[in-house]
C-alpha cells in the first residue's frame, strides 16, 4: 500500500512540474509573440505529394502563433488531386475542360489551391473561365517531368546513363519497326502526362516530312497505353528481369521526377531510370494560386503563408517528400536518381523566391494538344454540315485571302485526319434551294470511316460556295433528324455545323417552329449534340445560343475565321462521353 502511494505521489509531482513547465512556456509565448485576436480559417488543397510538407510547415507556424494584421490564423491542409479541384473550379465558373468531366461530390473549392503545374491554371482561363483570376501563382515546390525506363530496358536500348538523349531519340523508338512499348497516364487528368505529350507531339512536328501525320500516329501510338491512373501505370513495369517480361511490360512513360523516386523507395525488383530528356519538358512548378472571391482577411492570411512556404527551411520538408525547391536546388536529405541535372549549390542553396511557372507556356499550344488528344482517343458518329452561302466567298486577309469556304474545309480536312477508323462521319452542306427548294445537300452519307475516309475527303474537295442564303433552320433540323433516326448506342452521336451567318430563308421554318420540333422529337434516351460554329460578325450567337439550349452541345463564335480549325478541335474535344 505504501508502496502505490508513492508511486502515486510521484505521479502527483510529475503532474505538477508538466504543468509549471507548460505554463511557464505559455508564458513565455505571450509574452515573445505579439497578441492576435479574432481567427480567420484558411483552406488550402494541395497536390498529394506535396500535401504532408504544407501540412506540417502550416502546423508548425500555427502553434508558433501564426498571425497576420493583428489576426490569429489556423491552417486546413487537406490533400486533393489537381483534376479533382480543376472540375470543381471549372463547374463554379461554368466551364468545361476537356477529358476532365464533372467534379465529385466531395470536393469544395478551397482559398488557397497548389496543383502540381501551372498548366491546371491555364487551361481553365484557356476554357473561358472569365472570372478565374487567381493571384500570387509563385511556385512553392517542383519535380522536373522525366521518361521512366526500367534499368535494363534503359541499359540496353538507349545506352543509359552515358548518352544523352533527346525527345526525337525517343520518337524514333516509338516509331520503330520494333516500337519501344510506351504508356502515358490519361494527359488531360494529368499534368505529367500532359508535359511529356508535349514534347513528343513537338518532336513529332519538327520531325520532317509530313508533319500532321507523324503527330497523329505519335497520339495513336501513345493512346494504346493510356492509364486512368498512375498506379495503374505503374504497376505495368516489369516486375521481374526475364527477357520475355521485359519485353511485354511497359518500356516508357513520362513520369515526374518525384514519381520515380517513390518507385523505386519501394525496392522493386527493377528499379526504373529517370530520363532527363533534351528540350526539357514543362516540369510540375505547384503554383500557389490563392483562388478569386476570398476576402481580404484570408488573402492576408494566404501571403503570410506563402512566406513560410518560400521559406529556407521548408526545401528540407520538400526533399522529404523528393521534390525540390523552385529553383531546381534541394535540401538536406534528397537523393537525386542517376543522371538528375546538378544545380549549382544543391543543399543549403538559397531558393527563389517563388517565380511565376507559367510563363514560359503556351496556352494554344496546350489547348490544341489536348483536344486533338482527346480526338484521337475516343470515338463518334457525327455528321459535319458546312455553310456554302453566298457570303462565304468573302476572303479571309489572315489566311492569304482564301475564301471563308476554303478555310472552313482546310479545317475539316485536318481534323478528319485525327479521327481514326471506328469513328462515323458524313458530310452535308447548305445555303438557300441547293437542291430545288431543298437548302442542304448530302455529298457523303454517315458511315464508318474504314471505308468512308476517301468519299470524304473528296466531297470535301468539291466543296464551293453558292450564290444562295443561308437556310440554317431547315438544315439544322434535318441534320438532327438524320443523326436520331440510325443512332448508335455506346458512341457520342452528333451534328457539327459551321456557319457565317443568320437564317435568312424566308421560305422556311422560323425559330419558334424550329426550337418547338426539336423539343418534340429529342429523345433522352438517344441524344444528339449540337455543335455550331459561327464564323464572322453577322453570326447571332443567341440564335446559335436558344438551339444548342434545347438539343444540348455548345456554340463557339469567332470574329476571326483562321481561328476555326483550333475551334473546330475543341467544340469535338469538350463533346460529353457517351452514355452507357
Amino acid at each position: 500500500m505504501r508502496s502505490s502511494l508513492r508511486g502515486a505521489g510521484a505521479v502527483a509531482s510529475a503532474t505538477a512540474l508538466v504543468l509549471v513547465v507548460a505554463g511557464a512556456w505559455f508564458g513565455y509565448r505571450q509574452l515573445a509573440q505579439p497578441a492576435c485576436s479574432g481567427q480567420v480559417q484558411l483552406t488550402v488543397a494541395a497536390s498529394p505529394e506535396l500535401a504532408p510538407a504544407v501540412r506540417a510547415a502550416a502546423a508548425e507556424w500555427v502553434a508558433d502563433g501564426a498571425a497576420a494584421g493583428g489576426t490569429c490564423i489556423t491552417v486546413d491542409v487537406s490533400a486533393a488531386d489537381s483534376v479533382d479541384v480543376a472540375a470543381a473550379v471549372a463547374s463554379k465558373h461554368g466551364v468545361q475542360l476537356p477529358g476532365v468531366g464533372q467534379p465529385g461530390g466531395a470536393v469544395v473549392t478551397p482559398d488557397v489551391w497548389v496543383p502540381d503545374s501551372s498548366t491546371w491554371l491555364l487551361r481553365l482561363k484557356s476554357a473561358g473561365a472569365t472570372a478565374f483570376a487567381p493571384s500570387n501563382g509563385g511556385s512553392i515546390a517542383r519535380s522536373p517531368v522525366v521518361v521512366a525506363v526500367p534499368e535494363p530496358v534503359a541499359s540496353s536500348r538507349l545506352g543509359w546513363p552515358e548518352r544523352k538523349l533527346t525527345w526525337s531519340d525517343l520518337l524514333r523508338q516509338v516509331s520503330s519497326s520494333k516500337p519501344l512499348r510506351t504508356g502515358i497516364v490519361e494527359p488531360t487528368q494529368d499534368a505529367a502526362g500532359l508535359s511529356g505529350l508535349l514534347s513528343l507531339t513537338a518532336a513529332a512536328s519538327a520531325s520532317g516530312g509530313d508533319a500532321q501525320e507523324a503527330t497523329t500516329g505519335t497520339l495513336r501510338a501513345l493512346a494504346t497505353g493510356r492509364s486512368a491512373l498512375r498506379e495503374d501505370l505503374l504497376a505495368r513495369f516489369p516486375r521481374s528481369s526475364d527477357p520475355t517480361v521485359l519485353a511485354s511490360g511497359l518500356g516508357a512513360a513520362a513520369l515526374s521526377e518525384e514519381d520515380v523516386m517513390a518507385y523505386n523507395k519501394g525496392k522493386p525488383p527493377i528499379p526504373l531510370a529517370a530520363l532527363y530528356l533534351e528540350p526539357s519538358p514543362v516540369p510540375l512548378d505547384y503554383p500557389y494560386a490563392v483562388l478569386p472571391g476570398v476576402d481580404p482577411a484570408k488573402q492576408s492570411a494566404a501571403r503570410a503563408l506563402f512566406k513560410v512556404l518560400t521559406a529556407p527551411e521548408f526545401r528540407d520538408r520538400l526533399a522529404e517528400r523528393s521534390l525540390r525547391a523552385p529553383d531546381g536546388g534541394w535540401g538536406e536529405g534528397f537523393k537525386a536518381p542517376q543522371g538528375a541535372p546538378s544545380p549549382a549549390g544543391g543543399a543549403g542553396a538559397t531558393p527563389a523566391p517563388g517565380g511565376n511557372g507559367s510563363g514560359f507556356l503556351d496556352p494554344t499550344a496546350i489547348e490544341r494538344v489536348v483536344s486533338s488528344w482527346s480526338i484521337a482517343t475516343q470515338s463518334g458518329r457525327m455528321l459535319c454540315v458546312i455553310d456554302v452561302s453566298g457570303s462565304m466567298k468573302q476572303p479571309v486577309p489572315g489566311a492569304n485571302n482564301a475564301t471563308r469556304a476554303q478555310v472552313t474545309v482546310a479545317a475539316a480536312s485536318r481534323g478528319l485526319n485525327l479521327f481514326d477508323d471506328s469513328w462515323s462521319i458524313g458530310l452535308w452542306t447548305f445555303s438557300t434551294k441547293l437542291v430545288g427548294a431543298r437548302d442542304y445537300r448530302e455529298l457523303v452519307p454517315i458511315n464508318p470511316l474504314s471505308g468512308n475516309r476517301s468519299r470524304l475527303e473528296q466531297g470535301l474537295a468539291t466543296i464551293r460556295p453558292s450564290n444562295g442564303d443561308t437556310g440554317l433552320y431547315d438544315t439544322l433540323l434535318a441534320a438532327y433528324q438524320e443523326v436520331q433516326n440510325d443512332w448508335e448506342p455506346g458512341r457520342v452521336n452528333s451534328v457539327v455545323l459551321f456557319t457565317d451567318g443568320k437564317n435568312e430563308d424566308a421560305d422556311g421554318i422560323p425559330q419558334q417552329k424550329l426550337l418547338s420540333e426539336l423539343k418534340r422529337i429529342a429523345d433522352p434516351e438517344r441524344p444528339v449534340q449540337v455543335v455550331i460554329i459561327g464564323i464572322g460578325a453577322d453570326v447571332s450567337k443567341a440564335e446559335l445560343e436558344s438551339i444548342t439550349e434545347v438539343t444540348g452541345g455548345g456554340n463557339f463564335v469567332t470574329k476571326d475565321p483562321t481561328r476555326i480549325g483550333d475551334i473546330f478541335l475543341k467544340a469535338i474535344a469538350l463533346r460529353p462521353n457517351a452514355p452507357r
